[in-house]
């Protein structure tokens, strides 16, 4: 929110796909931070849904995979299942702020807004 984005939570995959299917088309949402492992209907099985029902419109949200699974070819299931990124857990608002700037606009006019604020965590 403080780089300009209005946030949308949803507790499961479930309720992810939902909020996606019911966004108002005057403000459709510009990406999609998708938490791999959510109780109901996981992240990956959620964005093959969204995927598939793109498929019929032509459209194409961008979906980036929040994980904390790190190990080898866990990037690579994310990325088959439809995300377009990957960030793995603890996430560090720069490596947000790189994925987010890879596939979406920042709001506003200025790239001020887009800029993380700076935390020597980083």
């Amino acid at each position: 929110e403080k780089w300009g984005h209005q946030v949308t939570v949803a507790d499961d995959g479930r309720l992810a796909l939902e909020s996606w299917r019911a966004q108002p088309t005057s403000q459709p949402f510009d990406v999609i931070l998708m938490d791999v492992q959510m109780p109901d209907m996981d992240g990956l099985e959620a964005t093959r849904q969204i995927r598939k029902q793109e498929a019929n419109t032509g459209s194409r949200i961008p979906i980036i995979a929040i994980t904390a699974h790190a190990m080898k070819g866990d990037r690579e299931r994310c990325l088959e299942s439809g995300m377009d990124g990957y960030i793995a857990k603890p996430i560090r608002r720069k490596q947000l702020h790189e994925a987010l700037s890879g596939l979406i606009d920042a709001p506003g006019d200025g790239e001020d807004q887009a800029t993380p604020p700076t935390d020597p965590a980083d």
